[in-house]
């Protein structure tokens, strides 16, 4: 959903450029995950992160209110490829923590997981932004799941703020 108001020529370089800075940022998120886990409020952080991704994301999908008809509002590249760098950072924090996981400290088989994964999510991308275009109802429902990830985050981490907080006394 972030290319889809980009030239085409411009959809590619957008992809690529935000899916190797979401590979650096999701290798430097496992080389710290354990550490990540201790800190309070990352996932509430993360939501909130998330959300206004959504919003950035429900401008661009909203109708046009004097033709009643959806005209996406001219995009940057660098602003494409930063929508794509936020999405990703907030929500690939489980993807990270299950790679590191399953490499059981092996760095060699971390890096590889995590190649594999920021791979498959091209590849994804790609297919993903020609459907979008053909079928734009699809970008209205992967709204709806990011906005539903974004408050799930927020409502966990806030949970864990909440217990984390001093008690009041009296």
């Amino acid at each position: 959903m972030a290319v889809a108001g980009l030239p085409k020529a411009q959809k590619r370089k957008a992809i690529i450029g935000g899916i190797a800075g979401a590979a650096v940022i999701r290798i430097l998120l496992a080389l710290v995950a354990l550490e990540l886990l201790a800190v309070i409020g990352l996932m509430l952080a993360g939501g909130v992160l998330l959300l206004w991704v959504c919003w950035r994301m429900y401008r661009e999908l909203r109708p046009d209110k004097r033709h009643g008809v959806t005209i996406a509002p001219p995009k940057s590249l660098a602003s494409a490829m930063l929508q794509i760098l936020l999405a990703d950072l907030s929500m690939s924090l489980d993807n990270v923590l299950a790679v590191a996981g399953a490499s059981n400290g092996h760095t060699g088989v971390l890096v590889v997981g995590l190649v594999v994964s920021v791979v498959m999510m091209a590849v994804a991308a790609s297919l993903i932004a020609r459907l979008l275009e053909r079928f734009r109802w699809i970008a209205w429902v992967g709204l709806t799941i990011v906005l539903f990830v974004a408050c799930k985050l927020i409502f966990e981490g806030g949970e864990d703020v909440w217990h984390h907080l001093p008690a009041a006394t009296p």
